[in-house]
């Protein structure tokens, strides 16, 4: 994916086009070595800034980032209830696939979904170099 210099702005953060391409190429190796099926970068806000996948997902992948910042947003209000200043991951485990949720930082999420012939283990190894390679774009 090629964007002009100009970059793309957002209310709270600027990302430039040779970011988004060195992101899409973290979440392609990524995806390649977790072997998960979909990965995507969203804001808080549930926009996807990122996305790669293993040429079989068929999600609606716009209204998952939709949903999915809205269940990080209400798990982070149950983490302050009880005492937490964050749940920084969280998972939910289908019969077919699941779903891992990651805090990259303040503005973004790491949303990965993949098989059950992935184990958990090796998807949050993976997901640890990710962002570090992910948060190191803005470092």
């Amino acid at each position: 994916m090629d964007y002009d210099d100009d970059g793309i702005s957002f209310s709270e953060y600027t990302i430039e086009g040779e970011q988004i391409d060195m992101l899409d190429n973290i979440l392609d190796e990524y995806v390649a070595e977790s072997c998960a099926n979909s990965a995507m970068l969203i804001d808080m806000a549930g926009n996807i800034i990122a996305q790669q996948d293993n040429g079989a997902c068929e999600h609606d992948l716009y209204s998952l980032a939709a949903l999915a910042s809205a269940n990080f947003a209400a798990v982070d209000t149950m983490a302050k209830l009880v005492g937490e200043s964050e749940f920084s991951l969280l998972f939910h485990k289908g019969e077919s696939e699941s779903i891992h949720f990651s805090k990259v930082n303040s503005e973004f999420l790491l949303i990965t979904i993949f098989g059950k012939d992935v184990t958990l283990g090796l998807l949050r190894l993976k997901v640890a170099d990710a962002l570090t390679k992910i948060n190191a774009i803005w470092e």
